[in-house]
């Protein structure tokens, strides 16, 4: 059987999907690198909303798709962009969010950190930040889940100069529990994050976070760096203090990273370990025994997927990761919270579906090819 696609031109090419899928083996947990996968949220199809309105979450479909995560061995990091953070899921979802994902960690053992934010107040003053990063790092401490400090777009808008970074960070990081997280993301994925540590010089910026970490080292597990440039990534890793760990962010560039150098390499924490979550424990199974050729054979064919569900407008990467799970039968529906399955157009969506069907990522190819028959005659394409 064959499956017309439409194209970026408008016109239609004939796919034949893969009949198999992959069939990755569970086994012992990671012992070369920590991997999370930054996990998506399930919107409820039947709430009543607009995209201005609360979001609206199966609560059950969202945790189940966690439970996957977990079983494959990857560590879920919640309630971070991929989760639309800001894009749809206010403070209070993300709140129930990270207290109902913490206790099923809890439940079934699983690894997870959870993002720490601002996005209570739409701006503020320092000290307004300051409070509302403590709201949300005490409930992610309640929660007894790893606190991921992330940037923050009302922090962005009130620090005048590098030092207010130092400030709040110094402050938050002095308090903390246990050692966090830092996230540093970089305007391609969040437009109001544009020069974040105080500085649009990414070098001078740099020099900032470097200087936040250098100050509080035992306060800091690692950093996760989303600004996709590898070779920039590779000079900071280099640059960190003993014990502090390089979490790539690079959805363009992770397997490298990941396999590293002869002078160290990245742990994980991405947005495209959501719909590659088993192929991607596979591969960090592979690195577990030393063979890095091998990881690379797995991992780097996914790349082509990756940066097309990153390409510009980046932040609209989620559209195709609900995609995914919709036609790898995660979830019954393809709905997004705040409407956003309309970000991305048919074309791209199609080009989606082929790339992650040639890559054996449907558990059920023929479900996958009839919800993609479904999505096509929905948009008025038939044969």
């Amino acid at each position: 059987m064959t499956i017309e696609l439409p194209d970026a031109r408008g016109r239609l090419r004939t796919y034949e999907p893969r009949t198999e899928p992959f069939a990755p083996a569970t086994g012992a947990p990671f012992t070369s690198r920590t991997v999370f996968s930054a996990a998506h949220v399930v919107a409820d199809p039947y709430a009543d909303t607009t995209p201005d309105s609360p979001a609206a979450v199966d609560w059950d479909a969202t945790l189940a798709f966690r439970r996957h995560l977990w079983s494959h061995g990857l560590g879920v990091a919640e309630a971070m962009d991929t989760a639309q953070r800001g894009m749809g899921l206010d403070w209070a979802g993300a709140a129930e969010l990270i207290r109902r994902s913490a206790a099923e960690a809890k439940a079934v053992g699983g690894r997870i950190a959870c993002g720490v934010g601002t996005d209570q107040i739409a701006s503020g003053t320092l000290a307004e930040v300051r409070a509302a990063y403590e709201e949300q790092l005490a409930l992610v401490e309640e929660s007894g889940a790893q606190a991921i400090l992330m940037a923050s777009r009302a922090l962005a808008s009130a620090a005048k100069s590098p030092d207010d970074y130092l400030e709040v960070y110094g402050h938050l990081l002095r308090q903390a529990a246990e050692p966090v997280i830092l996230h540093w993301l970089g305007p391609m994925f969040d437009p109001a994050l544009e020069g974040y540590w105080g500085s649009s010089d990414l070098d001078a910026a740099t020099d900032t976070f470097l200087e936040v970490i250098a100050a509080h080292p035992d306060k800091i597990d690692g950093i996760k760096v989303s600004l996709l440039d590898a070779g920039r990534e590779v000079a900071l890793r280099r640059r960190l203090p003993q014990g502090v760990r390089c979490y790539t962010g690079d959805d363009f560039h992770y397997p490298e990273l990941i396999a590293g150098d002869e002078q160290g390499f990245s742990h994980a924490l991405l947005g495209i370990f959501d719909p590659l979550g088993p192929l991607a424990a596979e591969a960090v199974r592979v690195l577990d025994t030393g063979n890095t050729d091998g990881f690379r054979a797995l991992l780097d064919p996914t790349v082509e997927l990756s940066r097309h569900l990153f390409q510009a407008p980046t932040r609209f990467y989620k559209t195709g990761v609900v995609f995914l799970a919709w036609l790898a039968g995660h979830q019954s529906h393809f709905a997004m919270v705040g409407g956003l399955q309309s970000a991305r157009s048919l074309p791209h969506l199609a080009r989606a579906y082929e790339l992650a069907d040639g890559l054996g990522l449907f558990p059920d190819p023929k479900l996958a090819e009839d919800r993609m028959r479904t999505l096509l005659h929905l948009y008025g394409v038939t044969p």
